[in-house]
């Protein structure tokens, strides 16, 4: 595509700190061309306009205030209001690296694809739980590197912490779902049924703040769970063995412990070995032994709350005869 157009789209729900983070690292980008802002307040009781207003000299920057209907619907709201021909879609806890949009546009420049995504990175400003849960999220050892981690994916799902689309891609599959979790790889299948192309971009990454606490962390994994069952029923060429592999790795470790109380110790000798891998890999990439202990907990709850999700969705969708969205209202807006 020639002449490409950027317009960053970034929903909000009451965090007008972090827009102010993100914003403030959009000033700071190396790129050179015009590009514009679109700020969706999606129904917020603690707005985000001053924060905003205070950069209108700084960006070309416009506010849309709406009711909330959840961060899917509000994406669709901005990019069918914004100008541009690419829309790069990004969470509001989200701060990017100065080259950011430079790395983006060489990539498309060699290669163009109407559908992008890029990895998220643990800032030195994060804290230790923050860069314990970022890498659960992030390390090939715990998600084969499905958000960005592994360049040899062969057809990478973007996420929409990190999401570049073209308006003409966009215009073709109507963009976002209601469903929540789960809107991006259903976009993204949407996208491939149209022909269209997606690719990881490794050097686009971003700093994803993830500001949530253990109990936040479970629900958030546990939502993924069940939402991925729902996917496959929607999409059925998508479903994979590997989607199992958190339900299977807890039946795993319950049949490890009942064996130990037999004297079988080698099953749970192999879970015993993992956690010093996971253990030792976060260390070397967070230098911390502190974050490498808090990664395990991390690894642990990710795991309990994407398995049981799992499980739980697979049971019923399979042996209901209910809507996925009358099972499990909670994971969709109206």
């Amino acid at each position: 595509m020639d002449d490409i157009s950027f317009s960053f789209i970034i929903p909000v729900y009451n965090r007008p700190n972090e827009i102010r983070e993100l914003l403030e690292s959009l000033v700071h980008q190396t790129f050179k061309e015009p590009f514009k802002v679109v700020i969706i307040e999606d129904g917020s009781t603690i707005d985000s306009q001053s924060e905003v207003e205070a950069y209108q000299d700084k960006l070309d920057i416009t506010y849309l205030p709406k009711k909330n209907s959840g961060p899917g619907d509000s994406r669709n709201y901005g990019m069918e209001r914004a100008q541009g021909n690419y829309f790069i879609v990004l969470d509001s806890d989200c701060i990017l690296p100065s080259g950011y949009l430079q790395e983006v546009k060489n990539s498309l420049d060699g290669h163009f694809v109407h559908c992008f995504g890029g990895p998220d990175a643990a800032h030195d400003s994060f804290t230790d739980i923050q860069k314990a849960i970022n890498y659960a999220m992030t390390s090939v050892l715990t998600t084969g590197g499905i958000r960005g981690g592994k360049s040899s994916v062969d057809k990478f799902q973007p996420r929409s912490f990190n999401m570049g689309i073209s308006k003409e891609a966009f215009e073709k599959v109507g963009g976002y779902g209601k469903i929540h979790p789960g809107e991006d790889p259903d976009l993204t299948m949407r996208i491939w049924d149209k022909g269209y192309e997606t690719k990881l971009i490794p050097e686009a990454f971003v700093y994803h703040k993830r500001r949530i606490d253990w109990h936040k962390f479970f629900v958030q994994v546990n939502k993924f769970g069940m939402v991925r069952p729902i996917l496959n029923q929607w999409h059925p060429g998508s479903a994979k063995i590997t989607y199992w592999f958190p339900t299977l790795f807890l039946m795993g470790f319950t049949v490890a412990l009942f064996l130990l109380a037999f004297n079988v110790i080698w099953p749970i000798g192999v879970y015993l070995l993992y956690f010093i891998v996971l253990f030792v890999d976060s260390l070397l990439k967070n230098k911390s032994v502190w974050v490498a202990f808090l990664s395990l907990l991390a690894v642990g709850i990710q795991f309990l709350g994407y398995g049981v999700g799992f499980l739980k969705s697979i049971f019923w969708i399979n042996f209901s005869k209910k809507k996925p969205k009358e099972l499990f209202p909670n994971l969709f807006f109206n």
